[in-house]
């Protein structure tokens, strides 16, 4: 059956109040980027709900993308049909016979704007009611908590029916709260950090340290896929890739081993944090979760947090590892996660880290180097690049290095 329209209910949005229609506008405005491949579609944004008229537009595709655009409470799939009992009755037929199962319960639901319709709500929950139980077997009415409602809305210009109540991720759109660097690894946590950053409308861009040679370009293009995926729930993620190499060799030969993660791990918080004052960010987000690793204790976060008065957030921080992986599974990173290439947290870890790193000394140790030299060199070799849903680069990657064999 061919859809004509999707109603979408905002959900969370309805509680904003005065600054509700700005939130309005701007999920309207994700929707449309997120479909953009359908340039027939027209998007209609109310007070209550966003009409997309879908022109020919497959419902299907549609559907799968609707489901990751943060915003959305739920969302039906409707039939746009001429004011008549006849095309009403038809339709609902239709409609009932390819989504009715053995063993369903169901309701009729009528609203009525036009309340010079012939019928009033009363009248076409029977007459509607009436008609499907006379040419379906097995249907059986239930008021309270049907399997399935058929909505009928008799509009000025129309009457819309629909049976299917989709739920969408909820959350709040992306951009509502601002923008934020997000500190991304190759890793299983971040990237549910990032998901949670998205959820409540942040508008991150990926700051993402490498080190080649010791990291390899497979790691970076992992990093970058990781970014593709959750682009599905922002349109596009801007992935900013900063070369580390130096700052780790130059702690490594310089400082004592157990301040090395600490100290790496300063430097690394200090650029994310130049990089968000240089784009307008207003926060730093990260993958941490507390006692997960020894950079991850209070201990440690005293230590590193101290070089930035910027808002540090950590959407993961009291989630336990199953947790994370649970969600990494149901948003579709996990399994690139896992994937073998080692990233520049791993290749320079110290055999025994500091677990309980003093701040004084993380201070004293940091500043035998030249920090402004090292932090301005990594700056100046930063590389932007816009990255959209669902983007390979491993393939890319895999495909180079055949070439060169």
């Amino acid at each position: 059956m061919e859809y004509t329209e999707v109603m979408v209910r905002y959900g969370e949005l309805s509680t904003k109040g005065k600054n509700r229609k700005d939130f309005i506008n701007r999920l309207a405005s994700n929707v449309e980027k997120v479909l953009k491949d359908f340039p027939q579609i027209e998007f209609h944004p109310r007070h209550d709900r966003m009409h997309i008229v879908l022109n020919g537009a497959p419902f299907r595709d549609v559907d799968q993308r609707l489901k990751k655009v943060f915003g959305i409470q739920t969302y039906s799939p409707a039939i746009k049909i001429p004011k008549t009992l006849e095309d009403i009755e038809k339709t609902s037929l239709e409609l009932m016979q390819e989504t009715f199962k053995p063993g369903m319960t169901f309701k009729v639901n009528t609203k009525r704007s036009d309340h010079k319709f012939e019928y009033d709500t009363n009248q076409l929950n029977n007459l509607v009611g009436d008609y499907l139980f006379d040419h379906m077997d097995g249907l059986k009415a239930e008021m309270k908590h049907p399997d399935i409602v058929l909505r009928v809305e008799v509009r000025q210009d129309a009457v819309y029916i629909s049976n299917q109540l989709l739920h969408g991720v909820g959350g709040m759109p992306v951009g509502t709260a601002g923008k934020a660097v997000m500190m991304l690894s190759g890793g299983i946590d971040s990237p549910v950090a990032s998901w949670l950053a998205l959820k409540r409308g942040v508008d991150i861009e990926m700051v993402h340290f490498f080190s080649p040679p010791y990291t390899t370009e497979k790691a970076l293009a992992k990093a970058k896929e990781l970014t593709g995926i959750l682009a599905n729930y922002a349109g596009k993620i801007n992935f900013i890739a900063v070369p580390f190499a130096e700052i780790q060799e130059t702690i490594k030969e310089k400082l004592p081993e157990g301040y090395l993660m600490t100290v790496q791990r300063r430097f690394m918080l200090q650029l994310a944090d130049r990089i968000r004052a240089q784009r307008g960010g207003l926060a730093i987000f990260n993958g941490e979760s507390v006692g997960q690793v020894a950079s991850q204790t209070l201990q440690s976060m005293v230590a590193i947090n101290d070089v930035t008065t910027t808002p540090v957030i950590r959407p993961v921080a009291t989630m336990d590892k199953t947790e994370i992986i649970a969600m990494a599974e149901e948003i579709g990173t996990f399994d690139l996660s896992i994937q073998p290439f080692e990233d520049c947290c791993t290749i320079f870890a110290p055999p025994r880290p500091k677990t309980k790193p003093k701040l004084e000394k993380a201070r004293e140790y940091e500043a035998r180097l030249d920090v402004e030299g090292l932090i301005q060199r990594a700056l100046d070799g930063i590389e932007v690049t816009p990255i959209y849903p669902n983007e390979k680069f491993l393939d890319d990657k895999a495909q180079e290095d055949a070439d060169l064999l």
